[in-house]
C-alpha cells in the first residue's frame, strides 16, 4: 500500500478475476464515495460497496472480495489488505473482532457453559413441568403399558409369591393411601414380578407399581416396609416423573446436539447423562416427601423406610465380603455378557432401590429419620 497524501484515498495492489476465466490480472484498489475502484491495464471498474461481498476476515490466508454482478479481487498480502481496509474506513464486525481475540473466545466459551448449565438446571425442569401439565393422562397410561410389556420380556418373570401374600400386601398399601385426603392419590395398581435384576421396586407412568419377589423377601415380608417403599413409588406417579423425565431427556439431548454437534458423539451424550442423573435425584427427593406424607397419614412412622436401607446395605456388604457368586435371583450376582453382547437371562445383577442417580443413602436415611422425629 502506497503512502498517503492528505485527502488521498488508500491504494492497494491486488489481483482481479473477471469471473469468466482463471486469469489473474494486476490491479489497484481504492474506496471513494461509496464505491470500490478497480484499475489496471484495460480494467476500469467502479463497484458500489453495497454490491461487494466481504468474507469474514481470518487471521491468515488470502483476502478476497466478491462482486455480486460477477468477478472478484484477491490479495495474498493479508497484512497489507487489512491496513488498506482500515485506512479506507472499513471496520470488522463485532463477530469477527471476537473471533480474532482469544480473550473473547474464552469468555464466549465460559458464557456458553454457564448458559447451558442454567438451562439444564432450571430452564428445562420448569419447561418440562409446564409441558406435563398440559399432557393428557392417557399418554402416561400408554407409556406405562408399553414399558411393562418390554420389562416383562427382558427383565421380569411371573411372580412366585403366593396369591394370598400378594393380596395381603395390596390391602395393606390400599389401607395406608385411603387415609390421604380425597383426590390426592392417583390411580394405581400393584403387580408382583420375579426379577432378573435383583430386589427392586419401581413405578411406571400411568400408575403401575412393580414390586419384585426379591424385594419382598429382602425386607422379611414386612407390610409396613413394603407400604413405605410403595408410597415412595406412588410419589413418582403423582408427580408424573416418568413423562417429565422423557421430556427432559429429549430436550436435553437436543440442546447438547446443538452445542456440540452430532448427537451420536460421546461428547453430546455426556451432558445428557449428567443432566438426567441430576433430574432423577430431584425426582427421588420429591417421591420421598410424598412417602412421608402417606406414611404419616396412615399412622406409620417414616422410620420404617430406614429398615429397607439397612436391609439393602446388609445384603450389599454380605455380597461384597463373602466373595461368593450369588445364586440366581440373589443380590450381588453380577451381570455377564454373552458372546453376542446380550445379558444372560440366567444371571442376575444387584440394582436395588438406590441407584447411582438417587440421592446418597445416608442423605435419605437422615431425611426419613428426621421426618419420624417430627410431630
Amino acid at each position: 500500500m502506497t503512502s498517503l497524501q492528505p485527502g488521498q484515498a488508500a491504494t492497494l495492489a491486488a489481483s482481479y478475476f473477471d469471473g469468466t476465466s482463471a486469469r489473474a490480472r494486476p490491479v489497484t484498489l481504492q474506496i471513494e464515495g461509496g464505491e470500490l475502484l478497480v484499475n489496471g491495464e484495460g480494467i476500469h471498474r467502479r463497484v458500489a460497496l453495497r454490491k461487494v461481498q466481504w468474507p469474514e476476515r481470518t487471521r491468515h490466508g488470502t483476502r478476497v472480495a466478491h462482486f455480486t454482478e460477477g468477478g472478484s479481487v484477491q490479495c495474498a498480502d493479508a497484512a497489507a489488505w487489512d491496513d488498506w481496509s482500515r485506512a479506507s474506513g472499513r471496520r470488522d464486525s463485532l463477530v469477527v473482532t471476537m473471533q480474532q481475540s482469544w480473550r473473547w473466545v474464552v469468555a464466549s466459551a465460559v458464557a456458553l457453559v454457564v448458559l447451558f448449565g442454567v438451562i439444564q438446571q432450571w430452564g428445562l425442569p420448569v419447561a418440562a413441568r409446564a409441558v406435563v401439565a398440559v399432557t393428557p393422562l392417557s399418554v402416561d397410561s400408554s407409556l406405562g403399558d408399553a414399558s411393562l410389556t418390554v420389562i416383562d420380556e427382558h427383565l421380569m418373570r411371573p411372580s412366585k409369591l403366593p396369591a394370598a401374600e400378594q393380596a395381603r400386601l395390596r390391602e395393606a398399601f390400599a389401607k395406608a393411601v385411603s387415609a390421604m385426603p380425597p383426590g390426592s392419590v392417583p390411580d394405581w395398581q400393584l403387580v408382583f414380578r420375579r426379577s432378573r435384576i435383583g430386589p427392586n421396586a419401581f413405578a411406571l407412568p400411568g400408575g403401575t407399581l412393580v414390586m419384585t419377589d426379591e424385594m419382598v423377601e429382602l425386607v422379611g415380608r414386612d407390610d409396613k416396609v413394603i407400604t413405605a417403599v410403595l408410597a415412595h413409588e406412588l410419589g413418582h406417579v403423582r408427580n408424573r416423573h416418568g413423562v417429565r423425565m422423557l421430556i427432559q431427556a429429549t430436550a436435553l439431548g437436543g440442546l447438547a446436539a446443538m452445542v456440540v454437534g452430532d448427537f451420536s458423539t460421546v461428547l453430546a451424550g455426556v451432558p445428557v447423562l449428567l443432566g438426567q442423573a441430576s433430574y432423577s435425584r430431584d425426582a427421588e427427593r420429591e417421591a420421598d416427601q410424598e412417602a412421608v406424607r402417606i406414611l404419616k397419614s396412615a399412622g406409620i412412622s417414616p422410620a420404617v423406610m430406614v429398615t429397607m436401607f439397612e436391609k439393602v446395605a446388609a445384603q450389599r456388604s454380605e455380597a461384597a465380603t463373602s466373595g461368593k457368586a450369588a445364586k440366581p435371583g440373589e443380590p450381588g450376582k453380577p451381570v455377564e455378557a454373552s458372546p453376542s453382547g446380550d445379558k444372560d437371562p440366567g444371571q442376575e445383577s444387584w440394582l436395588g432401590i438406590a441407584f447411582a442417580s438417587h440421592p446418597a443413602d445416608a442423605e435419605r436415611i437422615r431425611y426419613f429419620t428426621e421426618a419420624a422425629a417430627e410431630r
